[in-house]
């Protein structure tokens, strides 16, 4: 691997058609949007990606198609990792491996599948780095379903020690542990990505190496601007802040629909069908296309805020 995985990497939605197919035609534009707006790297067959109500040669060849279609402009990660046994572990990071990604992602919850902890993460996991290509550069992504297993710092010690791994998703949702992972990941190729929305970023000014939550599905490109340019203006970095920290509040009413949603209204998308969620999502969330007008909006608003403060610059 030549370049870092770091940076903002949004995790990939998966469109499907209303026959419940994957929409490889809106996924093109997907990664194309991405792209446009600041992303640095992808991060495919992710939870966001729905990967696990996706069959393993859905997840295979959703990977492929992310890697083949990016064409190295930026590097790309992929999953898939949701089983519990070990020999279905290997096939699906086999899979990943055979995608061509940049790194393959293992989930720490399907490492301890069975929540006895530590010896049992840690003996699953020497299993796993026997069965993958040394070669292979691989993560770690903390995966809140089936539940949130959180690495303790001598997990992650051991994984950094290991030599192997390059990228931590971090979804502890806590400053104080961030800034103590990225501690413990000094000097070592590990990059620590947090993933919430809250503490995105003051994570990126205490050293975590960028974000990776939900809402770089909806603007990435702000998030990139905290991260490169915020510490230049402080009371617009506030407000920049601010807006994307309330924005992200609204993935309770239906994401990754809601993403969905959002991107059929961008023209990326031709159907906002989820497998993950089964409801009407404006049945159920009255006024969503309100909220989402007022996402819209104040992006547009703090896009042009950004331009404004450059150009001033």
């Amino acid at each position: 691997m030549s370049r870092p995985i770091e940076g903002i990497i949004p995790v990939m939605l998966t469109p499907f058609d209303d026959d419940n197919r994957i929409d490889y035609g809106g996924l093109e534009r997907l990664i194309e949007w991405y792209l446009a707006h600041g992303a640095d790297a992808l991060f495919a067959v992710a939870q966001s990606s729905e990967m696990q109500f996706l069959s393993l040669e859905e997840r295979a060849a959703l990977g492929r198609f992310v890697v083949e279609r990016v064409a190295g402009r930026v590097p790309v990660v992929v999953s898939g990792h949701v089983s519990d046994d070990l020999h279905g572990q290997v096939q699906e990071l086999t899979a990943a491996v055979d995608s061509g990604a940049d790194a393959v992602v293992l989930v720490t919850n399907h490492l301890d599948p069975h929540r006895r902890g530590s010896e049992a993460f840690l003996g699953n996991l020497e299993l796993l780095l026997k069965r993958l290509p040394a070669d292979v550069p691989l993560g770690l992504y903390e995966c809140p379903a089936p539940y949130r297993r959180l690495l303790s710092d001598a997990e992650l010690s051991a994984c950094v020690d290991s030599g192997r791994f390059v990228l931590l998703k971090d979804v502890s949702c806590d400053l104080a542990t961030v800034e103590r992972r990225v501690a413990l990941a000094a000097g070592s190729p590990l990059a620590v990505v947090n993933a919430n929305a809250a503490i995105a970023f003051d994570a990126m000014k205490a050293g975590s190496r960028g974000f990776t939550g939900v809402f770089t599905n909806f603007h990435p490109d702000l998030y990139q601007w905290l991260r490169t340019s915020g510490a230049r203006h402080p009371a617009l970095a506030e407000e920049v802040n601010t807006f994307c920290v309330l924005s992200a509040v609204s993935e309770s009413l239906g994401y990754p629909a809601l993403a969905k949603l959002y991107h059929q209204r961008l023209g990326t998308f031709k159907s906002i069908h989820s497998r993950a969620v089964s409801y009407d999502i404006r049945e159920r969330h009255w006024a969503l296309d309100e909220v989402l007008d007022r996402i819209a909006a104040g992006t547009q608003a703090m896009r042009d805020r950004i331009a404004q403060a450059t150009t001033a610059a």
